[in-house]
């Protein structure tokens, strides 16, 4: 299967599991949101234009805004976490030329600790801009500090159940064009 095809089923997947599943079951608790969708964006190969990355995270926070009926919260939170992407795999991904033989980031190309580096902290910046986007409204800074390690500690959760669950067959990148 190419890679767009593969990355146009992981798109409407996961904006249907955030969509269908997570936001109509109820919340464990009221400082606990999980959120999946923002698993696209993680997933995305490392070879992808910067331009394409913010266009496809903007789409996919547009995407989620809509069905939400949020201004825009979630749309601002995947492009600020798509524009630091390539700066945040670049500052945990191997520096050893085997870690980048593979296409997209996992714990198999980037090794469990720096997969899990990068995936704590672009859902802690996820999640602390679109919390702290929410926060501006109502509520005090305390709850808002809990909400956010709560909601990345969750999200984590569903990030390593995810890699466990739905092992990806990764493919070396090639040089043939």
């Amino acid at each position: 299967m190419s890679d767009l095809v593969k990355n146009i089923l992981r798109f409407f997947i996961f904006v249907f599991i955030q969509v269908y599943i997570l936001d109509v079951m109820p919340h464990l608790h009221e400082l606990i949101t999980p959120y999946l969708y923002f698993l696209f964006i993680l997933w995305l190969p490392f070879y992808i234009k910067r331009g394409w990355l913010l266009v496809l995270s903007f789409v996919l926070g547009l995407t989620i805004d809509y069905f939400l009926m949020t201004p825009g919260l979630h749309a601002a939170a995947c492009v600020l976490v798509a524009y630091l992407r390539p700066f945040v795999i670049n500052l945990f991904a191997p520096k050893d030329a085997s870690g980048f033989n593979y296409k997209e980031p996992s714990p198999k190309a980037m090794g469990w600790t720096s997969y899990s580096l990068y995936a704590v902290f672009l859902s802690l910046l996820h999640n602390g801009y679109l919390l702290f986007l929410e926060w501006l409204s109502f509520g005090s800074f305390i709850v808002f500090l809990m909400k956010v390690i709560s909601t990345t500690a969750i999200y984590m959760l569903m990030i390593y159940i995810a890699e466990f669950l739905f092992p990806r067959k990764l493919r070396y990148k090639t040089n043939v064009a």
